[in-house]
């Protein structure tokens, strides 16, 4: 059996790629950056499987910086109806 003959099974090849490390140079993850970011702009199919994964390969390599929490919103209550008198 040549080795252009052997066909890898795609439940194999997905734990693979699924443990392997990168070790990108800063310009190789600027390039990758780039070109993924390209690929998801200008995608005619915006919510699509491939394009959400890349979307999540794009968040790995350019996490978003932490936010802070909102400060809690005022919780304005109804005003009850003794407290106010109707004008006639």
């Amino acid at each position: 059996m040549g080795q252009e003959e052997r066909v890898c099974s795609p439940l194999l090849w997905i734990a693979y790629i699924r443990y392997m490390h990168l070790e990108l140079t800063d310009e190789q993850t600027e390039a990758l950056i780039r070109e993924l970011s390209l690929i998801i702009e200008y995608d005619r199919y915006r919510l699509s499987p491939h394009i959400r994964t890349l979307k999540e390969i794009l968040g790995m390599l350019r996490p978003e910086p932490a936010r802070e929490p909102l400060a809690p919103g005022r919780h304005d209550e109804p005003p009850s109806k003794g407290r106010y008198k109707r004008r006639r």
